[in-house]
């Protein structure tokens, strides 16, 4: 050990996430013990311990790696002690702010248990390609997933829960579907009923006054779900996935009715919606109407769909929200983009839950829902011969699958699992308002 090795100062830094990608990760408490014996080993001072349990593979979501960044620059510590370079980066963002702070001379050492990298050109480069190949491996295995769930869809099985009038099932490790016998003949009532020139709302007293599906459901549908069950392809053989892909997949399920019925009933309701005179204010869905408000004058954030005409004739379609200006007509805040706010409120669920923030109630319907996409999601891993360990799933993460590929339905049971108010300011996410 060198002269200028010794009067470096260390901050221990441990990391382990309960996704998939590193479950194989040696355990909080086991990296502290290992490297607590390698810096009394080699007599090195750590001043600080930060402990921490959150994946690395999105930049600035960690809340401990940004205190250790900012603690590094006041030259509270220059070094870093940890189990492996990848406990420090899975990401190209926290790997570039270790780097330019160790251009800077503010880090002039990191310890692992096998290599050390100080600020000279070859070490950083080793350190570079460490981190970029841990990037470089979660990547992957997303990709396996995904090549997974798209497999399965061409066998014919849709990756989500059955809708209403099927069963999950499953058989020699694959997850199906199969027809739900007393509810089944009801959906199939429920589309016989439009086509013979009835409407939603028809049909929503007659299920309300048969009770025999309020049996399942364990309440009276909503007139909504009435009318996303009746345009649901999957009740005649079809799906589409994910949601809005434009992708579709003939399912091995058995329907319940047939294309040209379905077909029937779609003209029914397109006859009935283009008729109609006017559309009542606040009617169009939008995932997250009414769950925001401005930060900046407390008003209500709504949302706005506009429509850009292609060359090819087709319409894309964008969605904004705002304020209201309910409260004040010259407020100053700003549009945001719909998948733009859709990224920052999955970091802002991450951050929730990495603080064990009392915020999350997540209620017994979710929770079996989580299981059953855990269940599914480890099945993919392991086909892919991805090793996994059997630890409960992240809310963050189930949150973020429904918020990226559930149905509206899904995304408002999700969203009322955050039990705080939410504030938007310049597109990021609050839980208090600047006023």
């Amino acid at each position: 050990m060198t002269t200028a090795t010794n009067t470096i100062k260390y901050c221990l830094y441990a990391r382990k996430s309960s996704e998939s990608d590193e479950r194989q990760a040696m355990s909080i408490d086991s990296q502290i013990k290992e490297m607590t014996d390698l810096a009394l080993k080699d007599q090195l001072e750590v001043v600080e311990i930060k402990k921490e349990s959150h994946s690395a593979k999105n930049s600035g979501t960690r809340p401990l790696f940004l205190e250790m960044l900012y603690e590094l620059n006041q030259d509270k510590y220059n070094g870093i002690l940890t189990w492996a370079p990848d406990r420090l980066s899975r990401n190209a963002g926290d790997l570039g702010s270790l780097v330019d702070i160790m251009d800077r001379g503010k880090l002039a050492h990191i310890k692992t248990a096998s290599q050390s990298f100080s600020n000279n050109p070859n070490e950083k480069f080793l350190l570079m390609i460490l981190c970029s190949q841990a990037k470089l491996e979660n990547d992957n295995r997303g990709l396996n997933v995904k090549r997974g769930i798209r497999a399965k869809c061409e066998m014919g099985w849709r990756p989500a829960p059955a809708p209403v009038g099927y069963l999950n099932y499953s058989h020699l490790g694959t997850k199906k579907v199969m027809l739900d016998k007393e509810v089944a003949p009801l959906i199939k009532e429920m589309f016989t009923m439009v086509a013979n020139g009835c409407s939603g709302r028809d049909v929503k007293v007659w299920l309300d006054k048969d009770g025999r599906l309020k049996k399942h459901t364990h309440r009276n549908i909503p007139l909504s779900m009435v009318y996303r069950m009746l345009k649901n392809s999957f009740y005649y053989g079809e799906f589409e996935y994910p949601t809005n892909s434009g992708v579709w997949y003939k399912g091995s399920h058995d329907p319940i009715i047939t294309r040209e019925l379905f077909k029937e009933v779609q003209k029914k309701l397109s006859f009935y919606t283009e008729n109609k005179t006017k559309t009542k204010w606040g009617s169009k869905t939008f995932d997250f109407k009414e769950i925001f408000k401005c930060a900046y004058c407390g008003a209500s954030v709504v949302g706005e769909e506009k429509f850009k005409l292609l060359k090819s004739g087709k319409k894309n379609r964008y969605v904004y929200y705002h304020c209201s200006k309910k409260i004040d007509p010259n407020c100053p805040e700003p549009y945001v983009n719909e998948v733009d706010l859709i990224d920052r409120f999955i970091r802002f669920v991450e951050l929730l839950e990495t603080r064990r923030s009392t915020a999350i109630e997540i209620n017994k319907t979710i929770k079996t829902k989580m299981n059953k996409y855990k269940a599914f999601r480890d099945q993919i891993l392991e086909q892919q011969s991805v090793s996994i360990e059997d630890k409960p799933l992240k809310f963050a993460e189930f949150f973020r699958h429904i918020v990226l590929n559930g149905t509206n339905e899904e995304k408002q049971e999700i969203l009322s699992c955050i039990n705080q108010a939410l504030y938007l300011h310049n597109g990021e996410i609050f839980s208090n308002p600047l006023i």
